[in-house]
């Protein structure tokens, strides 16, 4: 198993992979607390420095560069700082950035979060989420039709800003299959109905649980909730996240497999899901079965909750940690 896959990561320079979502910039502004305000009781923060990374959907396109694929990005960023910070944040890691449409109306989704001796004290979010206009939706699918022939997987990334929406993926999906392109999707709670005939769709524990309906208390609950979505939404797998547990791997076939953690520290598991998908979705693009492909995004998963912030994995560190 171990030399199949590094055969496989081994071949992830040669996969092309369009991630199609909700564009977020992350910001990190750093500090230490020595005082309480005299204004209200919160913490004052003495800001030592700032950051910015990609986040929702850039942060799995920024995760498929980082692995050695290509990776291209679609969706909508204002015309703004935020936006043009993205752009070049995304640039600087090898994504293709001219998939992102501007509109002067939406601003760029900007989540700020301020840490303090590590610890998050706030966070700001700043975001226009209603659905996409016509026009807009319009220009991202004439981006997916000239460029889904160039790709060999398109990763649908949910997060509930507006871009995706049933109108779009009832000619985006069709799109994909005439092309016999591999769809994964990181779904959002209440778009499920959305996802019908997709390769795999990758749910956390509560995801499943209101996707399913179905409540999730014990193993069998979540096989019930892997299986009964799997025949509802039509799709050829099904790949649960649930943290410290591991994930399990629902195939069509009828096939339930459970793969547990190899997470040896745990110190954030924010974007963790991310890096989930496009490692996944990378290595099915790359011929890797079902399995295969999530023990690999298992393996990743691990190396990235050992790191702080929205972090992504290297083709190296997952060669190193499958070593």
């Amino acid at each position: 198993m171990k030399a199949k896959l590094q055969a496989i990561i081994q071949r992830f320079p040669k996969a092309r992979v369009l991630v199609l979502g909700d564009l977020i910039l992350d910001e990190f502004i750093w500090g230490k607390v020595e005082r309480i305000s005299p204004e209200a009781p919160v913490p004052v923060v003495l800001v030592n420095s700032e950051s910015f990374m990609p986040g929702g959907a850039t942060n799995v396109a920024s995760n498929v560069a980082s692995l050695g694929g290509g990776a291209l990005i679609c969706g909508i960023a204002g015309d703004d700082k935020a936006g043009n910070t993205l752009s070049s944040e995304l640039q600087k890691r090898g994504v293709d950035t001219s998939g992102i449409i501007i509109d002067a109306e939406r601003p760029t989704t900007l989540k700020t979060r301020i840490i303090a001796h590590h610890q998050q004290v706030v966070r700001v979010d700043r975001e226009k989420n209603s659905p996409l206009g016509d026009n807009l939706r319009e220009q991202i699918l004439s981006f997916i039709r000239r460029n889904i022939e160039k790709v060999d997987a398109l990763i649908i990334e949910d997060y509930g800003k507006g871009v995706i929406g049933p109108r779009l993926l009832a000619e985006v999906l069709p799109l994909a299959k005439k092309h016999k392109k591999i769809v994964t999707v990181d779904p959002k709670i209440d778009h499920f109905s959305y996802y019908q005939g997709v390769t795999c769709i990758t749910p956390n524990e509560k995801e499943a649980q209101e996707g399913s309906g179905l409540k999730i208390e014990s193993d069998e609950d979540i096989n019930k909730a892997g299986r009964k979505l799997l025949k509802e939404l039509n799709l050829e797998s099904c790949l649960i996240t649930m943290g410290e547990n591991g994930m399990r791997l629902f195939e069509k076939e009828g096939k339930i497999t459970h793969i547990p953690t190899v997470a040896q520290e745990v110190f954030d598991v924010s974007g963790a899901g991310d890096t989930v998908i496009a490692t996944f979705t990378l290595a099915l693009a790359c011929g890797a079965g079902k399995l295969e492909a999530a023990h690999l995004s298992n393996f990743a998963a691990g190396i990235v909750v050992s790191k702080v912030g929205t972090a992504v994995v290297t083709k190296e560190e997952l060669m190193e940690r499958i070593k």
